[in-house]
């Protein structure tokens, strides 16, 4: 796709995050503690990759459950905020909007508190059939809520319509959540992991192996985070390497879902992989410089001026 129009669905885990910062220790009993700051986000893996491909100049739709409850009209106001479309959202009244508790160490790691709700519910029934034919992107955040069986049903849906597919995944890394999703994987131009659910996945020691293991699955092309070392993309033709930026970190928390939408959103401007993956790792740094998946005032000719002005960290 070279054209800059890009209507992307993203599909799958919408969740309102409640961060806090920072937290050492949870206080032992009734005891309280004073912190920095609370915020209250959009986020999920689908809910904030289609926050951050709106801010970086797509049409972004948003394409999961949510409840009925006070924590649902929160997270679709806070997308519709920043710029989503959500009239592709369900409203499920019988159970409740997902939702996560991160309590954010002072190194940015964020253990979690998470009730899954309205996001195990949604499956190939609820998808706008008509609306996903016209995209040109389709990103699934999660495709283990649904199986892959139905998720290769919507993205081969996609496919036909010319769509470029893609998903990342939630869950740890685990054998049987692989063959769980397997089923997808041939239906996707691009599966977008970190590094330890690749090496989980496969059981390989050694990442490039890993990720060519995925390959070998049908998948068109994988690329893996990993952290503070960039990005390794593998596909049938080879391997390359893409180094992060040099940043202070202050929450990691959506920097996996900001990497995907600066990647897609540089795949829909024609770059090629290497230079979607450097978008893609400058708007994850952008974000990780504040707390929670929408920090930042940021566009895309921001999110591009800072490729070529932050410094990039060493080779691992």
């Amino acid at each position: 796709m070279t054209s800059h129009e890009m209507t992307a669905i993203v599909m799958g885990v919408h969740v309102l995050d409640v961060l806090v910062r920072p937290v050492e220790e949870i206080p032992e009993g009734q005891g309280g503690q004073l912190v920095d700051e609370i915020k209250i986000t959009a986020a999920g893996s689908a809910g904030g990759a289609a926050l951050v491909l709106a801010k970086l100049g797509a049409r972004s739709r948003s394409a999961g459950a949510v409840g009925t409850d006070a924590v649902g009209d929160m997270l679709v106001g806070l997308l519709e905020r920043d710029g989503v479309d959500t009239s592709l959202l369900v409203r499920r009244s019988d159970v409740q909007t997902s939702a996560s508790v991160l309590p954010i160490r002072p190194t940015g790691e964020r253990p979690a508190f998470h009730v899954v709700g309205a996001n195990a519910t949604y499956g190939p029934d609820d998808a706008p059939w008509d609306d996903i034919a016209e995209a040109t992107h389709l990103h699934l955040g999660g495709p283990e809520f649904m199986g892959g069986e139905a998720a290769a049903k919507i993205l081969s849906r996609a496919r036909e319509g010319g769509a470029t597919t893609s998903a990342d995944i939630l869950a740890p890394g685990d054998p049987g959540l692989f063959e769980w999703i397997a089923p997808a994987l041939p239906e996707l131009d691009y599966l977008l992991p970190n590094d330890e659910q690749v090496l989980a996945f496969t059981g390989k020691a050694d990442l490039e192996e890993g990720c060519r293991a995925l390959v070998e699955r049908g998948v068109g092309c994988v690329a893996a985070t990993r952290g503070a070392d960039g990005v390794l993309i593998v596909d049938s033709k080879g391997a390359e390497e893409v180094p992060a930026f040099e940043i202070d970190v202050v929450d990691t928390t959506g920097c996996g879902d900001a990497f995907s939408a600066g990647f897609l959103r540089g795949l829909s401007l024609g770059r090629d992989r290497s230079e979607a993956a450097t978008l893609g790792c400058a708007t994850a740094a952008l974000v990780a410089q504040g707390l929670g998946t929408d920090y930042g005032d940021y566009d895309l000719a921001a999110a591009e001026r800072f490729t070529g002005e932050a410094p990039r960290r060493a080779a691992a």
